[in-house]
């Protein structure tokens, strides 16, 4: 390889070398790859290969998928990617996602993506009714407390697990049973918790089967009952797979 990572003495740091080295290989197969071919192509025994991808899955930079036994790129370091990637194309692209969903519901609706432990806030279309939230595109936020950030929590487990690593003392106790729920519904839903008076909604959209993006929707609380976000969270979900 080169630019060999060394430690402060000028030595080679053997397993981050060879972890980059694995990394690399399952991005030049178009992101997925077999153990057995990973192995060969690093010179690596299969054991020590294994061990390796073991701690890239735990840290969601790596995955493995159901049904099927290759390793794929993990969330976590697509979301690496698509920091420095083009956030237009992504908003060009879900754009008219955003405003079928927007018309259908008369309430503000936002396109939201993973940005390090942070959601970052790529496009808005604003309701236009009197009583109605606004969502400031390029802001960001933490991840923990709002239906956008729980998706990504959900559906990114390595993102998650360095995030209540890193944050365990400060987050409610209750925040795995909210991921553990969101995981099983497939959409979020946020009452009046991030701010009073206000409801939101959250979906995925997934690219080949990752999630890349959130489509979210707030609005008046009183406007936005549980029973009437439940089922706009399904239209939303419909919405974000017709997107290819």
């Amino acid at each position: 390889m080169d630019g060999r990572t060394k430690d402060h003495d000028g030595r080679l740091i053997q397993s981050i070398e060879r972890a980059v080295a694995m990394l690399e290989v399952i991005a030049r197969e178009g992101g997925s790859a077999h153990l057995r071919d990973i192995a060969a192509r690093t010179g690596l025994g299969k054991t020590t290969a294994h061990n390796i991808l073991k701690t890239l899955d735990a840290l969601g930079y790596v995955q493995r998928r159901v049904g099927d036994t290759r390793y794929h790129l993990g969330g976590r370091i697509l979301n690496l990617a698509r920091i420095v990637g083009d956030d237009e194309a992504l908003r060009n692209r879900l754009r008219p996602a955003l405003e079928t969903i927007a018309q259908k519901t008369g309430e503000t609706v936002y396109l939201a993506v993973p940005s390090g432990d942070e959601a970052y806030y790529l496009d808005v279309v604003e309701s236009d009714r009197s009583l109605r939230t606004s969502c400031p595109v390029g802001v960001r936020e933490r991840l923990e407390g709002s239906a956008i950030g729980l998706v990504f929590l959900a559906f990114m487990p390595g993102l998650a697990k360095n995030v209540l690593a890193a944050r365990a003392d400060a987050l409610s106790p209750d925040i795995r049973q909210e991921i553990a729920r969101v995981d099983s519904t497939g959409f979020a839903l946020d009452l009046e918790n991030y701010e009073p008076g206000l409801n939101c909604v959250a979906v995925p959209w997934r690219e080949k089967g990752e999630v890349r993006a959130a489509l979210g929707l707030s609005g008046p609380s009183v406007r936005l009952p549980r029973e009437k976000l439940v089922g706009i969270a399904w239209m939303m979900i419909r919405e974000a797979e017709k997107v290819k």
